[in-house]
């Protein structure tokens, strides 16, 4: 009978002594970009290198973004490094939220939301395939974006089109961007956004080039529907967002 080696399997903290030890040999003088690429392969090890990395350049961000590996990790089950997500320069007026976007389905996030809350959904139809364009996804990997933090919709983009807006070269937040918008409030909060007004999703649209909307109804249950891109009222309103 063949006799196997046994391999000890490394213990978080092994690994953490392991990657501060690795990052010290870092080669001086590299750029932050330079020393990512030099950390390589994406495994629990190299992750560790680049939180280490992160935290010794100075990423102002940093406990913002592990609340965010947390978020996917407690509500999806996902153990994603965002260590090295690009965050754009936080706007100096109003009120702004970090949103770390990861890539997963609309399908998967309207399920967690109906698995916390009452919501309703205008169709059965798949909704990865019935919204076919959004200004900015995670295909390519997590991004971030900085969107307006008020319970409800900003004001001045009241009585507003999806069109109007497109044509003030304005950026929103898409349908994905406003569920996981719900979920981190609601996680955080245990409340909703949008109970008096609507959030206009104008930055995805259906596949008959409607536009979602979300918001918190009066009979209490998160609603997902459509309104025409032309369509405009006082309690209709887009969330600005501002990414790189």
């Amino acid at each position: 009978m063949k006799k196997y080696q046994t391999v000890p399997v490394a213990t978080g903290g092994q690994i953490k002594e392991l990657a501060s030890a690795l990052v010290e040999a870092i080669p001086r003088g590299l750029s932050f970009e330079d020393a990512q690429y030099w950390i390589g392969k994406k495994n629990k090890l190299a992750s560790e290198m680049r939180k280490i990395l992160v935290r010794s350049n100075g990423n102002e961000h940093s406990e913002a973004i592990s609340s965010w590996e947390n978020f996917y990790r407690d509500y999806f089950g996902l153990n994603i490094d965002l260590s090295v997500v690009s965050v754009s320069k936080k706007p100096i007026e109003g009120k702004w939220r970090l949103l770390v976007i990861a890539d997963i389905t609309l399908e998967t996030l309207y399920a967690k939301c109906k698995g916390l809350f009452p919501c309703w959904l205008w169709t059965n139809d798949n909704l990865d395939k019935k919204v076919i364009y959004n200004e900015r996804d995670a295909k390519n990997g997590a991004y971030a974006i900085w969107a307006r933090d008020e319970v409800e919709a900003d004001e001045k983009y009241k009585n507003l089109s999806a069109n109007q807006i497109k044509g003030m070269n304005i950026k929103t937040e898409t349908l994905a961007e406003r569920l996981i918008h719900e979920l981190k409030h609601f996680k955080e909060t245990g409340k909703h956004l949008d109970i008096k007004n609507i959030t206009l999703c104008s930055g995805s649209r259906y596949s008959d080039g409607s536009v979602p909307f979300v918001d918190w109804s009066d009979d209490d249950k998160l609603y997902v529907y459509w309104y025409f891109p032309d369509d405009s009222s006082d309690n209709l309103r887009a969330r600005e967002a501002v990414s790189n």
